[in-house]
């Protein structure tokens, strides 16, 4: 039997049901769809008819369509989120003042919100929040099931005003509340050592837009100095990521030619590769990574990237494994889709996301990433057990150099 669907559409579909379908189809999709999925869309819009005729309490039409599309958006990925016209205004305009923050990056792991890692020096840090903490509330609103940009918006708010955070950790018996204060989060992304004047120590806190800035103009510090560098650390420890355009960017300081990374997706538009520039001036340190399992996203890629092509010794522990892209989806009637679009892949075509990058050599001690931020910020580096391995890491290089060897990379793989 052939239904006209313009027919369909013009008897079946109550006012509520109307307005969902023309968020989520367009007019033409319409005719793409087989009998059996007109069957489904009367079922939803006889659904919606139901609630919205017999339900116990009044609902607005607006409500029960938004709560719908959530419920649907929610059970993709936790990345993945359906913004409302309120907040995907709020969060997409950059607002004339200032909002303040916690410093946190959050994930979703078993319906609850879940601390990724606090960055150093923020609010959260100082307050005590640790990776793995689970979110339980947000001031007197419960986090399960909560997508992250409601999240987002929860926690934003004038610098100086309190939030009230209640954990479970794991180790605590009963949750735990943290009264914190929103600050600017100003987070300087670079900062340099020396050790011992043989070892350039580079850390990145974040992928800001300043970063590779910083980064070449640390850099340029250790080769401008009187030091005798002979190795280079760079530490991605509780690094959460940030801009992938920076992450790429610090790789190609290494690199003469060669892809960095990639995306895939089931579009050909999601489909992008970044590859090593030849006109720039490459430096040729030994390196070592330091990671850890609050290293994700922009920090895993640069930590992988620089693995496959054998420029770098991964040292410490299996990084999150946060590899994604997301796509925001403007809808007609104000409100957004954050939808995840694609994963990232590495050179030797390995993914990121669920997996993480594991180490050359594993720090397998029971230091918690608070424990290793404190440990970064001592002046005594003896004090650090992932410290003490990269120098002597780098120390013996040649002896170590044979790890390299082993990570495998397919220099004529063609992702795309």
């Amino acid at each position: 039997m052939h239904i006209n669907p313009v027919r369909f559409f013009q008897t079946l579909l109550l006012p509520t049901a109307c307005f969902l379908l023309a968020i989520i189809l367009s007019y033409s999709d319409l005719y793409a769809l087989s009998n059996e999925e007109y069957d489904k869309l009367r079922v939803y819009s006889d659904v919606l008819s139901i609630i919205e005729t017999n339900y116990v309490n009044e609902k607005k039409n607006s409500e029960i369509i938004y709560e719908s599309i959530k419920g649907m958006v929610k059970n993709l990925d936790p990345n993945s989120s359906f913004m409302p016209p309120r907040i995907y205004n709020e969060l997409q305009v950059e607002t004339k003042g200032e909002f303040g923050g916690l410093g946190i990056e959050i994930s979703i792991k078993d319906r609850y919100l879940t601390i990724v890692s606090p960055i150093e020096d923020t609010p959260a840090f100082r307050a005590g929040l640790k990776p793995g903490d689970k979110i339980i509330k947000i001031e007197d609103n419960s986090s399960k099931d909560m997508d992250i940009m409601s999240a987002i918006k929860l926690m934003r708010g004038e610098p100086g005003t309190k939030i009230n955070i209640t954990i479970e950790r794991k180790g605590l018996k009963k949750p735990k509340s943290f009264n914190i204060t929103r600050a600017i989060i100003n987070i300087k992304s670079v900062k340099l050592k020396v050790i011992d004047n043989n070892y350039g120590y580079i850390r990145i806190t974040q992928f800001q837009e300043s970063t590779t800035n910083e980064f070449k103009n640390a850099l340029n510090s250790l080769l401008l100095n009187e030091y005798k560098i002979t190795g280079l650390i760079i530490d991605l420890r509780s690094n959460p990521g940030g801009l992938l355009t920076q992450a790429v960017s610090i790789i190609d300081q290494f690199l003469d030619e060669g892809l960095i990374v990639y995306t895939d997706g089931r579009i050909e538009s999601q489909n992008l590769e970044y590859h090593a520039k030849n006109d720039l001036r490459k430096y040729s340190f030994n390196i070592v990574i330091l990671v850890n399992e609050g290293s994700a996203s922009a920090s895993e890629i640069v930590a992988g990237s620089l693995q496959d092509h054998k420029r770098a010794i991964v040292i410490g522990r299996k990084t999150f494994g946060k590899g994604t892209v997301q796509t925001i989806f403007p809808l007609i009637d104000g409100s957004g889709l954050r939808l995840t679009t694609a994963k990232y892949y590495l050179p030797s075509h390995r993914t990121i996301h669920g997996t993480g990058i594991e180490p050359d050599i594993t720090i397998d001690n029971e230091t918690s990433q608070t424990e290793d931020i404190l440990k970064i910020k001592s002046d005594d580096p003896l004090s650090d057990p992932m410290m003490v391995k990269a120098m002597e890491v780098l120390e013996n290089w040649e002896q170590y150099d044979k790890i390299l060897s082993k990570n495998k990379l397919t220099k004529n793989y063609k992702p795309h």
